[in-house]
């Protein structure tokens, strides 16, 4: 498989490493800063002999570099300082995005894009806009990631292990996310038996606000380690079929009575993408907030035609 990465911020450097330390694709790395993917590809290059994985990066500034692309991931664009919200970067990363997704489109028609810039679900209704993909080939990550920071949390308060939890958000990346209580677990026990409801709201409070609790601590730049794993574990389900349930911010035709609109969802990845959209058993409040949070990014990206 050969995998493109657009930015070589943190975020996409960290998302190249761990693409060829666990062997799933051939890398290439882009940025429009001269010798920046190249320096990075260098070093990944040189641990090899130490970690014991195949070099199989190269590092580019030339978009014709990345011809063939069977997955292109887009990491490219501004990220979050303290003070800023997601949306407040949605004007500057929508000049970004529709350039990137323009450069590699003629080079990598049936590649599968996954969107990672921020407002997240508006950039993936943008990426999908402009490369004219079948929507199932254009794709967010942000379910995976605030899945996991919520597992983090859940795992902290009960002091047990993050392999023990079970548990998954669906809706907008940020303040629109959509926890689901009934269907989080710790070793096989429902969370609601075991945390009171003023602690769930604590956990899901945090977890919306995950990142920019982390943008706040660093006071320079934004979260990168979890992120890129969370990339990374799209690009296992693509490229291994897994099957895998997984949240992902992805286009809905009806599913969850929400129509054409890019949300978060649980889905199922295969080479082709989105392979199916997997409908839970969710209750009358969690579709309220659902169908609400799918009002919320529909809006944002009719705004997008205002750019």
């Amino acid at each position: 498989m050969r995998v493109t990465v657009v930015g070589s911020g943190f975020v996409g450097q960290m998302t190249g490493m761990r693409l060829i330390q666990e062997g799933l694709a051939d890398v290439i790395l882009i940025d429009i800063i001269e010798g920046l993917p190249q320096g990075l590809a260098l070093d990944m290059k040189q641990s090899s002999p130490i970690e014991g994985f195949e070099p199989n990066i190269v590092g580019t500034n030339d978009y014709a570099d990345t011809t063939g692309s069977d997955v292109v991931v887009i990491t490219a664009g501004f990220p979050r300082q303290p003070g800023i919200s997601r949306m407040d970067l949605l004007g500057k990363n929508a000049a970004v995005v529709r350039g990137v997704v323009e450069q590699f489109v003629p080079g990598s028609p049936n590649a599968i894009i996954i969107v990672v810039t921020n407002p997240l679900d508006e950039m993936t209704f943008l990426a999908s806009e402009v490369s004219g993909f079948p929507k199932e080939r254009v794709i967010g990550m942000a379910g995976v990631l605030d899945s996991s920071r919520l597992q983090y949390f859940i795992a902290e308060e009960l002091v047990v292990s993050p392999s023990e939890v079970e548990a998954m958000t669906l809706g907008s990346h940020g303040e629109s996310m959509v926890p689901l209580p009934r269907h989080a677990k710790v070793s096989g026990k429902p969370l609601t038996e075991l945390v009171d409801g003023a602690t769930q709201e604590r956990l899901y409070a945090r977890t919306r606000d995950a990142g920019a609790e982390i943008v706040a601590l660093l006071q320079k730049g934004s979260a990168y380690y979890a992120p890129s794993a969370a990339i990374a574990k799209m690009v296992t389900a693509i490229a291994h079929n897994t099957e895998e349930l997984l949240p992902v911010c992805a286009w809905c035709t009806g599913q969850y009575g929400i129509h054409d609109v890019y949300i978060g969802v649980p889905v199922r990845l295969s080479r082709a993408g989105v392979e199916e959209i997997v409908e839970l058993d969710l209750n009358e409040g969690e579709l309220l907030q659902l169908r609400a949070a799918a009002e919320g990014i529909r809006a944002k990206c009719a705004d997008l035609t205002q750019l």
